[in-house]
């Protein structure tokens, strides 16, 4: 029961017993395999942050979906936003960032490739959008 209370109920706990932090990374579905670089790249023994990846891997039924990502979202201490040319038209991630807001989470946006030039999403207004670097990963991470 426990279990299911922790998958799908209302979970306060601040850290996991391992004292990481539940990241929810939201990513345009063209650009999973960044999504999969940032969670091996936190999981490496030189890495100066640990998070639990909390993102959404199965597709389901827009409702249910929908339903999950809040579910997950709200049992995240924080969105990291993967930009790329694909995120601004992806409808996921723009309701994956207004979850976030809507439930108070902190929210970074992180661009995938250095100087890429890319549309900028109204959903970040007012958010920090930085390179993705070891550096702003873990001071990210670390604020949390």
């Amino acid at each position: 029961m426990w279990l299911l209370n922790w998958l799908f109920g209302d979970y306060k706990e601040e850290k996991n017993k391992e004292g990481r932090k539940r990241v929810f990374v939201s990513f345009a579905s063209e650009d999973e395999k960044y999504r999969t670089f940032l969670v091996n790249q936190a999981r490496s023994h030189k890495s100066p942050f640990d998070f639990i990846d909390m993102s959404v891997k199965v597709p389901y039924n827009d409702e249910e979906w929908k339903e999950r990502c809040r579910t997950k979202i709200k049992r995240s201490h924080g969105l990291i936003v993967l930009l790329s040319k694909k995120t601004y038209h992806s409808s996921g991630v723009r309701f994956e960032i207004k979850c976030a807001k809507e439930e108070e989470k902190p929210i970074i946006g992180m661009y995938i490739k250095k100087g890429e030039k890319i549309g900028t999403l109204p959903e970040l207004k007012g958010k920090k959008k930085v390179n993705w670097n070891w550096n702003n990963l873990e001071s990210f991470i670390n604020s949390l």
